[in-house]
């Protein structure tokens, strides 16, 4: 018999989506909200539902198509039994979770737990462009360790190679809304252009005295802090709150996941952001966001590894 009450906890989760048409059910009300199921090759809303094999056959292209297709679970063998209670486990998650866990909690390998967490970083990524208002902080931050404090031995061979890896981010004071991102490298151009996309122009903007931020009173009410004469509140201008972030961030890095590759950072950074954001929803709530977010967001294993993908 199909469970009818909705997940309140892990244990409730794993036992609610085993039932294969609840889970069916499930993601299908959470892709087409409006209950009415759309081709994803053609756009067709006209089609045949195969019950026995949960496909749908669009009457315009004469292609079987299911819920999967063109979404983060398209091509995996891997049923929502296990896709789902992954995807409550990481959204709901404090300081990260590891694929090693994960791989232990649903008899999967590593590294198939390693894909299937990158591809729901991926659909937690903010499908809103609505720009920041009110006061926003603005700072950055590096992630991994530093050069000289390496063993000599591993650190013969990198004198004056960059080891950290730099992530900047906003966030607004009201609602505490925060947006991140890592950066191949630190440099005005860039920065400045992430926070004329974060934010509205003619928000009160505060950063410290960095100079890739210099000329941002062009555009915003921009107030520094002057964190090199020790000063860290100055009247309503600080950055500490967008700082809370970064020990979030770097709790999660240095505690769960010990070591993260540069061109793999920014999921991890989207991932924390995920979860920062939607701190106040409830677990249930928070996993409804992210499958809803699946959509449109494929990304293959051959993509993921490939030496050229950055980001």
């Amino acid at each position: 018999m199909a469970n009818t009450q909705e997940p309140r906890t892990l244990l409730e989760a794993v036992r609610y989506f085993s039932d294969p048409q609840t889970a069916f059910n499930f993601v299908v009300k959470l892709r087409w909200p409006n209950g009415q199921p759309t081709c994803p090759r053609c756009g067709c809303l006209e089609h045949s539902f195969l019950t026995t094999r949960r496909l749908w056959k669009c009457k315009a292209c004469k292609r079987q198509f299911s819920v999967k297709v063109g979404t983060i679970f398209e091509d995996s063998p891997i049923g929502f039994d296990k896709w789902l209670p992954a995807v409550w486990l990481i959204a709901n998650s404090k300081n990260s979770i590891s694929s090693y866990e994960v791989a232990r909690a649903l008899g999967v390998t590593q590294k198939t737990a390693w894909f299937m967490l990158h591809r729901i970083r991926v659909a937690m990524q903010t499908q809103s462009f609505e720009r920041m208002t009110g006061t926003v902080e603005v700072d950055e931050t590096f992630i991994g360790g530093r050069s000289h404090n390496r063993h000599a031995n591993v650190r013969r061979g990198f004198e004056g190679r960059r080891v950290q890896m730099p992530v900047q981010g906003a966030r607004q004071r009201d609602g505490g809304v925060v947006r991140a991102k890592a950066l191949p490298f630190l440099n005005k151009v860039d920065m400045q252009a992430n926070v004329r996309f974060w934010v509205e122009t003619g928000t009160a903007v505060y950063t410290d005295e960095a100079p890739a931020y210099k000329g941002l009173e062009t555009h915003f009410a921009h107030k520094t802090i002057l964190h090199s004469a020790g000063t860290y509140v100055s009247g309503d201008v600080t950055t500490n709150g967008i700082e809370n972030f970064w020990s979030v961030l770097k709790r999660s890095i240095k505690g769960t996941q010990i070591h993260v590759s540069r061109r793999h950072l920014d999921r991890y950074v989207t991932e924390r952001t995920f979860a920062y954001n939607y701190r106040d929803e409830s677990d249930l709530s928070r996993m409804r966001t992210a499958v809803a977010g699946t959509v449109g967001r494929r990304l293959t294993y051959a993509h993921l590894t490939s030496k050229g993908y950055r980001y």
